[in-house]
């Protein structure tokens, strides 16, 4: 049993492993997936050391809680939240050396909706397609984490930051994406275009890592009729039976039958990740196709 592993307490309410994900695999119906919030992702890789390409923790909302059997360095990022070591508070957004057999408790968020958790020498699962990110649409990956799973960690360098806290952007009160309309933006009506690009938006509840929901003005179609499955991107913007767009995020499809009346961009999708549920959501339109 090697000393370079990390178990797991208490998992949360869902913690998976995440990485830079693995792109260029679309043609074979494998989604990009990978941290939703990436710079929290990298900047938490920073603090302990690692290169940025490092596998992380992505906690959503209850944090998890996990024990070292070695010595290790850990950062927590992203969403604000308590942090303690075997119950004495601990930074946030910094680099903090835990003991051996120490509990890290990573807490409930104050704001926002996911945490990164990085520890020095990465969470060294097996690679998939050159990933070591979870999957939840397609399966790849290891699964969301458990109660007494044992994460085997790499080796870990000397080098890390030397800083006190690092600063971070505060999660969103009000969510703006900006967006290209198209490619099938004809197929809505000039009213539904106004309402998607003028009217506020509401973050549904049932959002998850494969797309962010919303709630608000339903847009109507110009005609009836469906489209046949085409290629979906990240950010892309589609509008299901219900009129309600759902903005794709990481774990999205690959293909989808529904039309796109636009795509999101990608600067804008790291605070998406962090929209809790009822934040206000405005779509800007910046360009058209």
């Amino acid at each position: 049993m090697t000393d370079r592993a990390l178990v797991v307490v208490r998992a949360g309410a869902l913690t998976t492993v995440q990485d830079e994900g693995r792109p260029g695999h679309a043609h074979l119906g494998v989604p990009r997936c990978g941290a939703l919030d990436a710079p929290a992702a990298a900047l938490a890789n920073r603090l302990v050391g690692n290169p940025a390409a490092a596998a992380v923790l992505e906690t959503t909302v209850s944090g998890c809680a996990l024990r070292p059997r070695s010595t290790v360095t850990v950062a927590v990022t992203g969403a604000p939240c308590p942090v303690a070591v075997d119950g004495r508070p601990a930074a946030w957004g910094a680099p903090v050396r835990v003991p051996a057999g120490a509990l890290v408790e990573v807490g409930t968020v104050v704001g926002g909706v996911r945490g990164y958790v990085a520890v020095s020498g990465g969470i060294a699962v097996e690679p998939v397609l050159g990933s070591r990110s979870t999957d939840l649409l397609s399966g790849l990956g290891p699964p969301p984490l458990t109660d007494g799973t044992v994460l085997p960690l790499g080796a870990p360098t000397e080098v890390r930051a030397r800083v006190d806290v690092a600063p971070q952007p505060a999660p969103p009160a009000e969510l703006v994406l900006r967006v290209t309309l198209g490619p099938r933006d004809d197929w809505f009506t000039r009213e539904a275009l106004t309402a998607f690009t003028t009217r506020t938006y509401r973050v549904s509840p049932a959002s998850n890592r494969i797309g962010l929901r919303t709630e608000g003005p339903a847009l109507e179609r110009a005609f009836p009729g469906e489209l046949p499955s085409e290629g979906m991107v990240l950010g892309a913007v589609q509008v299901p039976p219900d009129g309600r767009p759902v903005v794709f995020l990481a774990d999205h499809p690959t293909t989808g039958g529904y039309p796109v009346i636009a795509v999101v961009s990608t600067r804008d999708l790291p605070v998406a990740a962090q929209a809790a549920p009822g934040t206000p959501v405005r779509f800007v339109a910046v360009r058209r196709r």
